[in-house]
């Protein structure tokens, strides 16, 4: 037989195979625009802007539908609705966490925060509880956070009012802060420790938000056997696992039961006590997995939110300065801001709730996936099917907050000018898988935020209005686009 007649044939036979893959056990998905074989509905979706083409297909398909990211599908949910529905009224059932391939090579299977079923509850409900042993939510930790924020203060009068990208100094107060609670130590800012773990978090970030992180995880095939940017991502978390691992034999020769220290600490105590289960999930891959997922988390996310909040306020300087007629009213210029402040501040605490909701820095959250064969919305979604929720279409939903892509402050103030709560601000997710460290980052977008603005004026390079928030990646989370900014002393 003719080569290309054999050719042919079995070229057919595997797209045919590939479309009866697509079509068996569909059971009842949601509809959703056709896919092609083997590359699904990708050449539909804006890689650029993926909130943007969920959006548009929802507009066609209804708040749930299906796509084919790749040959796997997809269920998305669009609109608090079918948010609320999935994450807060079936937890459980959607509590899973969603294919990740880069993520999963990482891991391994190890961690906190791309890890399902016993091992992510045992290692969530301990790391919950160790958080708040270590004083989130308490004067404990508020103090090293206030400390930080001094140190930070002092950083930023080292500029001499000169215009300077503010990047680093935020990433090091966030870094610090999380420092403090894995390994009960913080860095000076000139410390090549600091820069080292600093670089690879940003370099990581950056990736994950770039377009390509899409085709990686649809194409899982790709990162064996393709270079790029993920064997960038690979080489910085094992330099940030290898530290942590030092860290860990040092804690493991200084360990006292009677007085731990950190989080470390607590880890070493659990794996002790659990060592003869059979079950075992407190291991060291576990203990440095988690470690690293917590640095991640809780540097990146609070840092950028923070550069973020800067500039948006640098481009609205009414905004700023009630803020600070609010800070010299509540606190003055000389009392150290503390999270009982917070009450006696509407204005600030919109303010930063704004800032979040306006940025939407997770777009499309984590992905969760079903942990049964479940019916929702007269859908059956079979176990382990990747559920993809649209945070963006609750954080900019026009009928909760009207004019949604616009900054202000007044979505989270009633008509007397007090702090009013929404069920849609859900910049840390909800659910079973709401961020671990929320706490925390509260608090640090406050207590950072609020001591900055105490101290100084923030003065803008260009005139206001001329200020382009557009984010300039937003893959993974939305990176705001550089800029140079002089803290002037008040």
């Amino acid at each position: 037989m003719d080569p290309v007649v054999v050719l042919a044939l079995c070229l057919s036979f595997w797209l045919l195979l590939s479309l009866w893959k697509q079509s068996s056990g569909k059971g009842k998905l949601p509809p959703g625009p056709t896919p092609l074989p083997f590359i699904g509905n990708i050449l539909q979706v804006d890689v650029k802007d993926i909130s943007k083409s969920l959006s548009n297909l929802s507009k066609a398909y209804g708040p749930v539908f299906t796509l084919y990211l790749g040959t796997k599908p997809t269920v998305v949910l669009h609109g608090y609705e079918a948010v609320k529905e999935a994450l807060i009224d079936m937890g459980e059932e959607f509590s899973a966490r969603g294919s990740f391939p880069i993520a999963e090579k990482l891991n391994k299977g190890h961690g906190l925060l791309f890890t399902s079923g016993k091992r992510w509850k045992e290692l969530r409900r301990f790391s919950l509880m160790t958080l708040r042993n270590l004083g989130m939510g308490k004067s404990d930790l508020e103090s090293r956070v206030q400390e930080e924020a001094c140190h930070l203060v002092e950083e930023l009068r080292k500029t001499n009012a000169l215009p300077c990208d503010p990047t680093f100094v935020l990433d090091c107060a966030s870094c610090n802060v999380i420092c403090s609670v894995i390994f009960q130590h913080r860095f000076d800012y000139t410390d090549q420790t600091l820069i080292g773990f600093l670089k690879r978090f940003n370099e990581n970030f950056r990736i994950l938000s770039s377009p390509w992180i899409h085709v990686y995880n649809s194409f899982p095939a790709l990162l064996d056997y393709l270079p790029g940017s993920h064997n960038t991502m690979y080489k910085n978390s094992v330099f940030v696992k290898n530290y942590i691992l030092e860290k860990i034999k040092e804690h493991q020769e200084s360990l006292d039961i009677n007085n731990p220290r950190d989080f470390i600490d607590y880890f070493l105590m659990k794996m002790e006590q659990e060592k003869y289960n059979e079950q075992l999930e407190f291991t060291s891959e576990n203990l440095i997995n988690t470690a690293a997922d917590l640095f991640a988390a809780g540097t990146g996310t609070t840092s950028t939110t923070l550069r973020y909040g800067l500039l948006i306020l640098l481009k609205h300087p009414k905004v700023t300065a009630k803020v600070q007629e609010e800070i010299d009213r509540v606190i003055g210029r000389h009392q150290t801001p503390c999270m009982q402040d917070r009450s006696r501040m509407p204005y600030t605490n919109a303010v930063v709730h704004e800032i979040q909701r306006y940025i939407d820095l997770v777009p499309n959250n984590l992905l969760h996936a079903v942990t049964c064969d479940i019916k929702f919305r007269n859908y059956v979604i079979p176990k382990g099917t990747t559920i993809l929720t649209s945070l963006t279409s609750v954080l900019h939903d026009d009928q909760e907050f009207p004019n949604p892509e616009i900054f202000a402050p007044a979505h989270f103030l009633d008509d007397s000018g007090n702090f009013k709560k929404s069920d849609h601000f859900v910049a840390f997710s909800a659910g079973k898988r709401v961020c671990v460290g929320e706490g925390l980052a509260r608090m640090e977008l406050f207590l950072f935020l609020t001591t900055i603005l105490q101290k100084f004026t923030l003065k803008s390079l260009v005139d206001p209005k001329d200020i382009d928030t557009t984010p300039i990646a937003s893959g993974f989370g939305h990176v705001p686009p550089p800029y140079q900014v002089c803290f002037i002393p008040m």
